[in-house]
């Protein structure tokens, strides 16, 4: 049973995979340049619906690896848009897994900085509506 002061994940579940063997290091877990290009993917589907086209990421602002990722994990990826500028975008993406025990558990996360670009890969401005 939960209480109210159960960390959930924050923002909107943008990606959600499985966490295979071939993504392990030599350690057993889940390599973190895997869960980084995850996050990364997971960022790039809220920036581009937001966007409404075509982004880059340009910069990793932060990132936590807070504990290891078994083999075997669901991995949801979730997302929140942090700040708007004119073709930037910054949003923070958290991963959660979901323990054997049926708890959630937050594994890691990030701030990531995308901008919109358009079919020459120059910045253009992200719309305002």
């Amino acid at each position: 049973m939960t209480n109210d002061d159960t960390p959930r994940p924050q923002g909107t579940l943008a990606l959600q995979t499985i966490a295979m063997p071939e993504n392990a290091n030599w350690n057993g877990d889940i390599f973190g340049g895997w869960l980084v290009s995850q996050m990364d993917l997971a960022g790039a589907v809220t920036a581009r619906a937001r966007a409404r086209g075509r982004v880059a990421t340009v910069a990793i602002d932060s990132m936590a690896f807070l504990r290891p990722v078994p083999v075997g994990a669901v991995v949801s990826c979730y997302t929140r848009m942090q700040d708007i500028g004119r073709s930037s975008m910054q949003i923070l993406v958290e991963v959660w897994i979901v323990e054997d025990s049926g708890d959630l558990a937050k594994v890691t996360e990030g701030h990531f900085t995308f901008v919109a670009i358009d079919e020459n890969g120059r910045t253009r401005s992200v719309p305002r509506d």
